[in-house]
């Protein structure tokens, strides 16, 4: 098979449209990572989303609507509190956990009983998602545990000659994946960590739990079971008051002959002096856009990645540690 990269044009969305409805599946840009999307009544196609990327089956996928669409087709909405949540931070980086109305094949949802659904942001995708009118169910554009796509150059470089095409939407804003919150409950719990802040949730609803996931728990949302987002290269992660030993394994490496790279913050950076750097950014918003891409840009000039924690875990630096632990711890 050819793989193909487009800009988003009406022609290649319509392409995109014709190969979605006749069990296909692309590459899609959103604006927090790539997607790898199937039209989600369509359990051939959803199956094949599966084994294209290696993904465990056990694993859920999250369904994309555009802004118009009808989300009560999809879900029981138990809560007003969800609505509240849906119209303030959406479009964008945030994904609901509802009770599923069996719609979206059982495929996609793992059997389970409820489904997760986003309407993003990116103005390509709403373009896709509209002109197909059907719920795109889509998990990150790339071989299952490493690190996940924020440009179409790194789909492709996972995905060459396993999908036809995939939409260029330029490099992904956000950089990592939505905040996914269970709604199903009388308080709104975090399952993954991301963009939408668990104080930008409790604006809206007061209360918000965040999930401690258990192994014996049914997933209900991608991204909190399995290792994730992980780099074809060594890795290592320390605390910001272990720069000591960051120095001595950096030095380590580099007797041995190899290249060490730092990946950490523009502050770390000044604490550190002369080394390789991955640098993410001066603020958490420009560290979570920019986590991925240095990532996929460190596995290929490095022989160890040694990433530095973030200060604390409030805020977008929750959904940043997560991502940091599972790719680097």
């Amino acid at each position: 098979m050819t793989t193909r990269i487009e800009p988003i044009t009406e022609k290649s969305i319509s392409e995109a449209k014709e190969i979605l409805l006749q069990g296909g599946i692309i590459g899609m840009p959103t604006e927090t990572v790539y997607g790898l999307a199937a039209v989600g009544t369509d359990s051939v196609a959803v199956k094949k989303i599966y084994e294209v990327k290696g993904r465990p089956s056990d694993n859920p996928l999250i369904a994309h609507i555009h802004k118009d669409y009808d989300l009560n087709k999809l879900v029981y909405i138990d809560n007003d509190y969800a609505t509240e949540l849906f119209r303030a931070y959406s479009p964008g980086p945030l994904t609901l956990v509802f009770r599923s109305k069996g719609v979206i094949c059982r495929e996609a949802v793992c059997g389970g009983e409820t489904l997760a659904v986003r309407i993003p942001s990116h103005e390509g995708c709403q373009r896709l998602l509209k002109a197909v009118d059907a719920p795109i169910v889509a998990p990150s554009a790339n071989l299952s545990k490493h690190t996940s796509p924020v440009t179409a150059m790194h789909v492709y470089n996972d995905l060459n000659g396993k999908i036809p095409l995939i939409l260029d939407g330029g490099k992904c804003s956000g950089g990592i994946e939505s905040t996914v919150v269970d709604v199903t409950g009388d308080v709104p719990r975090i399952l993954r960590a991301g963009l939408i802040t668990k104080e930008m949730i409790e604006k809206i609803t007061e209360k918000c739990e965040i999930a401690r996931h258990k192994e014996t728990d049914k997933v209900r949302s991608p991204g909190v079971k399995y290792r994730h987002y992980r780099p074809n290269c060594e890795t290592a992660l320390f605390k910001e008051s272990e720069l000591d030993k960051v120095k001595e394994l950096y030095e380590s490496y580099l007797k041995a002959g190899k290249k060490p790279f730092v990946l950490c913050s523009d502050r770390v950076k000044e604490k550190l002096g002369d080394m390789n750097f991955l640098l993410l950014g001066k603020n958490e918003e420009e560290i979570a856009s920019n986590l991925y891409l240095k990532l996929l840009e460190g596995e290929k000039i490095a022989d160890i990645i040694i990433a530095v924690e973030m200060p604390d875990e409030k805020g977008v630096n929750l959904g940043i540690m997560n991502r940091l632990r599972k790719s680097c711890g």
